[in-house]
Formats: C-alpha cells, sequence, structure tokens
C-alpha cells in the first residue's frame, strides 16, 4: 500500500504542523474550559494576569486572540499598551502598568508589559543604563508584592528561531491584510538578533523567580504553541466549572397591534452580498 503524500508549504518545504482538523478540535476544547476559567474567576474573585513575552512575530498576538475569543471582554481585556506619554516617562516605571492590574473577578492578557525595558527598551536605547539596572532590581519585588497580594500572574515567552521570523516578516510585508504588524522597528530587530537574544537571557536571570516564573512556548509552529500555552496556562489554575444560573426562555407574547414601518422611511445598508451571487 502506498504511503500518505506528505503536505508540503508555499515554499516547498515539508509541512510538519499540526494537522489543521486535530488543532482545530482541540483548540475548541480548550476554549471551553477557558471559560469555565473566567466563570471561576468571577465566583472566586480571583485576579488572573497573563504576559505574553516574546520576540517580534513570535505568534503572542494571535495566541492572545485564541485565548480572549470565546471570553467575555467585560471580565478579560487584553492591555497593549502604546509608548509612554511625556508625562508618564515622570512617572515610576511600573505605575502605568499597575493601572491595568484586573480588579476582583477580572483577568487581564498583557501583548507584551513591564518587560518592554528589559527588552527593546534597553536593546535599543530607549532608556538609561541606570534605568534598565533598577528595572533588573526592582521588577522581582515588584511581582513578588503582586503575588503576596493574591493575583495570579503568569509569565510565557513566546521563542522563535530567526529563519521563522524573517519568513513570517516577509509574509507580513505582502500581505495587506497583515502589513500594519511590520514596523521598522521589527525589521530592525533582524539586525539586533544575538543583542535581543543577550537581554533576554540577562532578563531571565532576574527575574525567572520561584513566585513569578517564566514559562518558554516554542512557536516555530504557531497551532502547537497556541495548544500549548493554552493547555499549560490551564494546568496551573485551580479552578473548577461552576454552575450557571437556570434560565428559562419565555413564551413570546401574541401580537397586540405593532405595525414595522415602511422600510422607505429608514436608511437600509445596500445589499452588497447579492452581488456576489450573480
Amino acid at each position: 500500500m502506498p504511503s500518505a503524500k506528505k503536505k508540503v508549504k508555499a515554499d516547498g518545504q515539508p509541512d510538519d504542523r499540526l494537522p489543521r482538523r486535530v488543532y482545530e478540535a482541540e483548540l475548541l476544547r480548550l476554549q471551553v474550559e477557558l471559560v469555565k476559567v473566567q466563570e471561576w474567576v468571577r465566583a472566586e474573585g480571583s485576579r488572573l494576569v497573563v504576559v505574553f513575552e516574546g520576540r517580534d512575530a513570535a505568534g503572542k498576538g494571535s495566541t492572545i486572540k485564541r485565548v480572549s475569543e470565546h471570553l467575555n471582554p467585560r471580565l478579560a481585556r487584553i492591555a497593549a499598551l502604546p509608548a509612554p506619554t511625556e508625562r508618564e516617562r515622570t512617572q515610576w516605571y511600573f505605575q502605568r502598568y499597575a493601572e491595568h492590574l484586573p480588579a476582583a473577578g477580572e483577568i487581564v492578557l498583557f501583548d507584551r508589559s513591564w518587560y518592554n525595558r528589559a527588552g527593546v527598551e534597553h536593546v535599543m536605547g530607549f532608556c538609561t543604563k541606570d534605568e534598565y539596572s533598577r528595572f533588573l532590581h526592582q521588577c522581582p519585588i515588584f511581582e513578588r508584592l503582586l503575588v503576596e497580594d493574591g493575583i495570579l500572574l503568569r509569565k510565557y515567552w513566546f521563542s522563535v528561531s530567526d529563519a521563522v521570523q524573517q519568513q513570517r516578516f516577509q509574509t507580513r510585508l505582502e500581505d495587506p491584510t497583515r502589513r500594519w504588524k511590520l514596523s521598522p522597528m521589527d525589521l530592525e530587530s533582524i539586525t539586533r538578533w544575538e543583542a535581543y537574544s543577550r537581554a533576554k537571557d540577562e532578563m531571565f536571570v532576574h527575574t525567572d523567580t520561584p513566585e513569578a516564573p517564566w514559562y518558554v512556548v516554542e512557536s516555530d509552529d504557531k497551532r502547537s504553541a497556541r495548544l500549548n500555552m493554552i493547555a499549560h496556562l490551564l494546568s496551573t489554575l485551580p479552578y473548577y466549572e461552576v454552575s450557571p444560573p437556570v434560565l428559562d426562555m419565555p413564551q413570546r407574547p401574541p401580537a397586540s397591534g405593532y405595525e414595522r414601518p415602511p422600510r422607505h422611511l429608514q436608511n437600509y445598508v445596500p445589499d452588497h452580498a447579492r452581488s456576489l451571487r450573480a
């Protein structure tokens, strides 16, 4: 019996990714569990913070999208802070991040975080050596205080190889729906690969602590990375299934004479979809 033909990617290389059918089935199962986590967080009044860090194009954003896809945005929000304002630059470094920490019953997903200082700010020279050294000293203390106050803190580093990163940059450059994801700063990171590697290693030395350890996610295969990260997050939380309230669908009352206004009195969106059926 002939062996099954292996799938190949557009560049002709073997496609070793997890099969889409298997991936989508497991992703949905994990997302159902994330909804249970959300309800557990609300019921217990817990506070959950998940930090997503890693190189540009490592898959952080797409993983955050899958984590939050079926969650209530009022309870689970994404914190993706822009560059600090002039006023924020005069504040204590952690101050503007502390403003985004969750209250009871909330989840916050940090799409990059206070670790900007140990990465891009340090490598690109956006902070002084004293500011960088102060960060490495204060960060473990800051995180220890969060954990001591009851916040559930989880930190994930998405690790991508140089070849895959460059391939993803090229895809962004050519795809008009992803072009906005590519910035001159991203391209600069290609020429500073080793500098970013050293910065990451130094960051881990100071901030991979027993109270707030780092968890590394291999992310050359995005499908596997998403599943691995979510499954691990679930394994670290003592959540349980909260019974939902019993809801009964009411009977629709009989019509009482209401008549809808004539269509010509309102502005309707043109039926663009109908034009595609021709």
